[in-house]
Order: C-alpha cells, then sequence, then structure tokens
C-alpha cells in the first residue's frame, strides 16, 4: 500500500538531491551574516532562528552526502550527469566545514569536537567514494580542487572546536611546571658550613614588585574614545585573564598591572574596554577566529579560496551540452555562493578586531578601522547602526515578584504548559521585560567596585569583601539594626531585599504623589537617581534567580522554593477580601484568562495599593514564629525590612539599598561557576559578566593566589 502518490515520489526522487544541496547553500548564508548576531541579542526569537539553522545545516549537507553516494547507482533519476554528482559532493564537505561566524552554538558543542572529528573522516570518505566511483569523469580536476577547499574548511572547524574545548583551553595556558628555587643545595650549603664551623645566616631578598600602589594612580583626563587603543588594551588583557574561563590563578603582578590600568580609567572607556575583552573570549569559544588568524590559517585560506576560483574558471570552459539547463544554474550557484562566502569571510577577517591588534604597523591599524567604519555597506543603514556597532546586547532583563502574583494566569494552561515543558518559556514571554543598560548605572556599579578596590591592596581583604552580601556596606554605614537582613542565605537575603524595595519604591511614590517633598531639584534627581537603581538591579537580580537558575546555581541555594512560596504567600494575601465568586462568573473569567482578555499589565496605583496592603500588616512577631519553618516564604521578613528601611532618611535610605544592590550583584558575579558566565556570552551577554570580570581587574576575588613570588635566597658567610 502506497501511502504517497506516485507522482509525488517521482518529484521527490527527481528533486530531493537538487533542493538539499540548495537549502544548503541557502542555511550557509543564513550562518555567516546572521550567526554573529547572537552576541548582540538575547532575542528568543533570534536565537530559536540561528541554532535551527545551525543544526539543520549540518543535517542538510549530510543528508545530501549519502543522496550523492546513493544516487550513482540511479544517477538518471537525480542528476543527468555522473560528473555532476561526483562535482557536487565536495560543495557540502564545504558546507560541513561552516562559516568562520560559528563553529558552536553552545559551549558544550565543542566537548565534541572528537565526534566532528570522526565526522570529517567519514564524510572525506564518502566524498572520495563518490570521486572514485566516476574516476574518469570530465570535471576530475576542479573536484579535486574542490575536495582540497572542503576539507580545509572541515578541518579548520573541527580545529577551532578543539581548541575551545574548555579542557583543552585550559591545557593551552598552563604555564611550563615550576619547581621553585632549589631548596635542597641551599640547605646543604648552609649545613656543610655550619659544619665546618663557618658562620653564616640565610638572607631572603622577596622578589620585587614592579608596580606602585594601584589607588594611588590619578584617573586619566577624558581625551575623547580611541577606539583602536581600546581594542589593543582589551586584547591584551584577553590573553591574561581568559584563564579565568577555567579557573586559572595569577600573580600578584597581573593583579597590579590591572589594577593599575582600571584605577586610571573613566567608567565608560573601562566597560568599552572589557566589552571588547569579552568579544575576544566570545571568538576564541565559538567561532574560527582563533584558528584563522595565523599564519598557516591566512594561508590555508588562501590555497582554499584560490580552489575555488580555478574550479569556477574549469566548469565555466566546459563543454556542457549533455548536462540539464537547471543542473548548470545549480552548480553557478554552488560555485559562485562558494567564492562569495569565502569573500565574505575574508573581508570579515580583514576587518576584524583581531586583524587590528595582531597588525604592528599603527598606520595599517588606523586604515583598516577607518576603511571598517566607513565602507561597510551596513553603515549606510543608519537605523541598524547600533546594532553592529556594538559587541553586547546592552541590555538587562527584569523581572518583579509583586507583578508576577497581580498577573496570574489560568491554573490548568500553566499545569499543560508545565508538562509540555513550556512554562519557563510562557513565563519569560509574559513577566520579562527588557531594558537598555545605561551609563549612569555602568558608572555607578564601576565607583563602587572601585572603591572598594581601593580597600583591598593584599589579596586577604579583597577575599573578605568580595564575600560580603550586604553586610559590608550596612557596617560601613553604621546601619547594624539592618545587620539582621544580610546575615541569612543568599537566596533569602535576595528575595527579601528585592521585596522590600518594591514597598519603600511604591510607598514613596505615593507619598510624593499625595504630598510632593520640598526639596531642591538637584537632590529630589540625585534621590530619584539611587531609586532607580535600585529597582533596576533589584528586578535584574530577581530574573537571575528566578529565570537563570543555572547560572546563579552556585549562590541560589533553594531560591526556587523560596520564591515559589512567597508568590503562593503573595497570591493568597491579594486574594483576601474579594468576594467569593458563583460558578458562572468564575467560568468567564477562566475564558477572559484563556483568551488574555484582561490579562494588562497592571498599574502603578494597583501595585500601589497592594504595597499598601503589605505595610499595614503588624509584624511585631517574627513570622517563623508564628508559621512554623514548613514554608519558606520570605514575604513578611521583606515587611519587617521595608518598615525598618523607611525608619532611614529617604536620601540615605536609597543611598544605602543601592550600594548594598551593587554588593548582592558583586556577590554573584564572583560565586558565579566561570563556564556559565562563557555560557552567556552567545546569549547577548550578562551585565553581571561584566561585573565578573571588571571585579578580577579591580584584584577583588579569589583568583590571585601567588602572591610573594620566588624569594631569592642567598647565603652569606658573617665575621
Amino acid at each position: 500500500m502506497n501511502i504517497f502518490p506516485l507522482f509525488l515520489k517521482e518529484i521527490w526522487d527527481e528533486w530531493n538531491l537538487r533542493g538539499a544541496v540548495l537549502v544548503s547553500l541557502f542555511f550557509q548564508i543564513l550562518l555567516i551574516f546572521c550567526a554573529s548576531s547572537r552576541k548582540r541579542t538575547g532575542n528568543m526569537i533570534m536565537t530559536f532562528i540561528i541554532w535551527s539553522v545551525y543544526l539543520l545545516a549540518d543535517w542538510v549537507a549530510a543528508f545530501a552526502v549519502g543522496l550523492i553516494a546513493n544516487g550513482n547507482k540511479d544517477g538518471d533519476k537525480q542528476v543527468q550527469s555522473d560528473d555532476l554528482l561526483a562535482f557536487w559532493a565536495p560543495f557540502l564537505l564545504l558546507h560541513l566545514g561552516g562559516p568562520d561566524t560559528i563553529t558552536a552554538f553552545a559551549l558544550e558543542d565543542n566537548e565534541l569536537w572528537l565526534r566532528h572529528l570522526l565526522g570529517l573522516v567519514i564524510q572525506f570518505i564518502a566524498v572520495a567514494y563518490v570521486f572514485l566511483e566516476s574516476i574518469s569523469n570530465d570535471l576530475w580536476i576542479p573536484t579535486i580542487l574542490m575536495l582540497v577547499a572542503g576539507t580545509i574548511k572541515y578541518a579548520e572547524r573541527t580545529r577551532a572546536l578543539y581548541l575551545a574545548c574548555l579542557g583543552n583551553f585550559k591545557e593551552s595556558m598552563l604555564p611550563p611546571p615550576d619547581a621553585g628555587p632549589n631548596y635542597a643545595q641551599l640547605m646543604e650549603e648552609y649545613s656543610s658550613k655550619k659544619e665546618a664551623h663557618v658562620p653564616v645566616k640565610i638572607i631572603i631578598a622577596p622578589e620585587k614588585r614592579a608596580s606602585p600602589s594601584a589607588s594611588s594612580v590619578s584617573e586619566e583626563p577624558s581625551t575623547g574614545p580611541n577606539h583602536i587603543s581600546e581594542m589593543e588594551s582589551g586584547y591584551k588583557f584577553f590573553k591574561i585573564f581568559k584563564g579565568l574561563i577555567v579557573d586559572l590563578m595569577f600573580s600578584f603582578q597581573e593583579r597590579n598591572d590591572s589594577r593599575k590600568f582600571f584605577f586610571g580609567m573613566l567608567p565608560e572607556k573601562a566597560f568599552r574596554v572589557i566589552e571588547v575583552e569579552l568579544n575576544f573570549m566570545y571568538d576564541a569559544l565559538y567561532t574560527k577566529m582563533v584558528v584563522v588568524n595565523r599564519k598557516i590559517g591566512y594561508f590555508l585560506r588562501f590555497i582554499c579560496t584560490g580552489c575555488i576560483a580555478v574550479a569556477l574558471q574549469l566548469f565555466a570552459s566546459h563543454h556542457k551540452h549533455k548536462i540539464h539547463k537547471f543542473d548548470i544554474g545549480v552548480t553557478y550557484a554552488l560555485l559562485i555562493g562558494a567564492i562569495s562566502l569565502d569573500v565574505i569571510a575574508i573581508v570579515k577577517l580583514i576587518f576584524s578586531d583581531w586583524t587590528i591588534v595582531l597588525l604592528k604597523n599603527s598606520t595599517a591599524k588606523r586604515w583598516i578601522y577607518y576603511a571598517r567604519e566607513k565602507l561597510f555597506f551596513y553603515k549606510l543603514w543608519k537605523p541598524s547602526k547600533s546594532f553592529f556597532d556594538r559587541r553586547w546586547s546592552n541590555s538587562i532583563s527584569q523581572h518583579g515578584l509583586i507583578r508576577y502574583c497581580l498577573r496570574e494566569r489560568f491554573k490548568w494552561f500553566d499545569k499543560l504548559a508545565d508538562i509540555c515543558g513550556l512554562k519557563d518559556l510562557l513565563d519569560e514571554i509574559q513577566y520579562k521585560k527588557t531594558v537598555t543598560v545605561e551609563g549612569k548605572l555602568k558608572e555607578f556599579i564601576f565607583k563602587e567596585l572601585k572603591e572598594k578596590a581601593t580597600k583591598a591592596e593584599q589579596s586577604r581583604i579583597a577575599k573578605e569583601i568580595c564575600s560580603g552580601t550586604g553586610d559590608w556596606i550596612l557596617s560601613q554605614n553604621a546601619c547594624h539594626s539592618l545587620l539582621w537582613s544580610v546575615e541569612k542565605e543568599y537566596d533569602e537575603c535576595l528575595l527579601m531585599w528585592h521585596i522590600a524595595t518594591d514597598l519603600c519604591y511604591y510607598k514613596d511614590k505615593q507619598e510624593e504623589k499625595e504630598k510632593p517633598d520640598d526639596v531642591k531639584e538637584e537632590e529630589l534627581r540625585d534621590l530619584d537617581h539611587h531609586r532607580q537603581l535600585c529597582r533596576l538591579l533589584s528586578e535584574y537580580m530577581l530574573y537571575l534567580l528566578v529565570m537563570r537558575p543555572t547560572m546563579m546555581s552556585a549562590v541560589a541555594g533553594i531560591g526556587q522554593i523560596r520564591f515559589r512560596d512567597t508568590c503562593a504567600e503573595a497570591k493568597k494575601f491579594f486574594r483576601r477580601g474579594q468576594q467569593e465568586q458563583n460558578c458562572f462568573n468564575k467560568f468567564c473569567e477562566q475564558i477572559k484568562k484563556l483568551l488574555c482578555i484582561g490579562q494588562s499589565k497592571p498599574t502603578e496605583d494597583q501595585i500601589s495599593k497592594y504595597c499598601e496592603k503589605l505595610l499595614s500588616v503588624d509584624t511585631v512577631v517574627k513570622p517563623i514564629e508564628v508559621k512554623g519553618d514548613r514554608s519558606k516564604s520570605v514575604l513578611f521578613d521583606a515587611c519587617m525590612l521595608a518598615k525598618d528601611l523607611r525608619k532611614l532618611n529617604k536620601r540615605k535610605r536609597w543611598k544605602i539599598m543601592s550600594k548594598v544592590w551593587v554588593e548582592l550583584l558583586s556577590y554573584a558575579a564572583s560565586h558565579c561557576r566561570a563556564n556559565t558566565h562563557a555560557q552567556q556570552l552567545s546569549k547577548g551577554g550578562e551585565l553581571i559578566t561584566f561585573v565578573w570580570l571588571l571585579m578580577a581587574h579591580f584584584g577583588l576575588g579569589e583568583q590571585f593566589r601567588i602572591q610573594e613570588g620566588h624569594a631569592r635566597a642567598k647565603l652569606i658567610v658573617t665575621k
């Protein structure tokens, strides 16, 4: 019994190979233009498209190779010429090599380099088999040339995956084994002189520290942006600090050099340097840039492009009277597509950050940078300029607990989504919002970390400062009555401070609406600045805790359980006092929820009303003494914290709260696993990753374990 009609089978048999090779070419075009966009945006649709194309590109190319290997027996149905069948096969090997802009979609793909090596061997054997089956064909020379080009491309991808595999990445950065000064020989000489009654003593001369105290370096004047120097600085620190990804340790010399440099920088420029540095990390882990930016890489690229160009010329001069016109068109599309993709890759390579920083001639650097800025076609498209110029999304996601509780979805719809594994995706679509990271936020974070770094000349003190979850700031500002709120597990502190921030924010807004503050405009602007910073960081940290649990797993504890319990208690509290609906009204309400009618975002007035209700609850007795500890909700603990915060002067309150949020952010940044920071580079990047790297540059963290270096011991004979 035939499920599909005979004419459909005939169409499939005739067009499957032609369609497969053209689709494979189309996927390569999409990847070379779109793959790098994923580092500039965290948009789920863009990420899904790139992920789909990345997977399908390999599958379609491998499928087409299989069709060709199997089709030489009945080639009359697919392609009229066996010569052409063999000529098409190397193009698919070329496509399996992929563009320079993407080798791995996720960090885990690099660990599968051995699978890609095996794939290279198998696909090469399959293509070689097709070629040998038609060895006497008229297109054997261009076929061999394309086979060389395809093998080079596939080998480049496999090599890039091998180098980016975290084990090999770490191995490539390990210094030579260091046994240190010869202790045994020194002590033998010391003992022999003692036995001979020669007066001798050991003098220790510690290794010299080349850099002065970093905090004494003056801040550099603003002389305008120098993007080439920023690239060079970013590359310099990338070469040193890329070891952070694999938990390598650094010396006091590297710490001092980095501190000296960043202490002398303005916040905006410091973030641009780190942006460049992270961009180099992205290229090293997810693209072919490390492989092609070498002399052998340029040489192989020249060979590859030359082979394709010669193959195009040979095919153009070949007598094609035996070949179907459509197949001629497909072959030209493959050849022109291959050489165009190679030329685009070479142009991208020449104008890349890597080329600019690796060139030694400063004039050549400036010319290439100028050409990149002025001549690229996308520069003519003004609306997209900012998108193509940036190296990360320059945005942070926001998630609010109270806002989440007031936009409850249909219960059975939630259960169905949970069964299908789509609940987290729906939560992101409905409850997450994205805001641009403004310069004021970067400046505030930079200054706070810089202030901490000035007090952390020694790495021991730096470790103590990094272990603070708000207690260091509260102690420094004599807010001892608030210390109870940070002497808890990190996830509990974060949730409490998030809810307390919302309660204080909406209460202040309500009071200002009813009775505006009689303060100077400058003071009001400063107050609003710190208040907005608090809210941004508060909702960003909750987003990381709830919607990025993998990234926060090292510090999250039972954060997911606490969040769910707190939400359950909040929803129960918000429903209190509402009239019980009859069955018909309940049914209508559920239909509205299902159709998303009346599911608009709660207004500020609505949220303020519920915040007022929460603050009106008497919290003289601690919630745990009344409820026990089965429920991990922190809702009314947060109300207690909000009331304590409101006892402070308004301006002081928001200033301290903003500093506490930076400390909570920096704690999470320094304690998250390093590879989770690397994973975010391919998803638009995260602000917490910038904070992690900035802390390392300021010498804040546990990465600096070589404190004294080698001591130079000398035996001195005394009189």
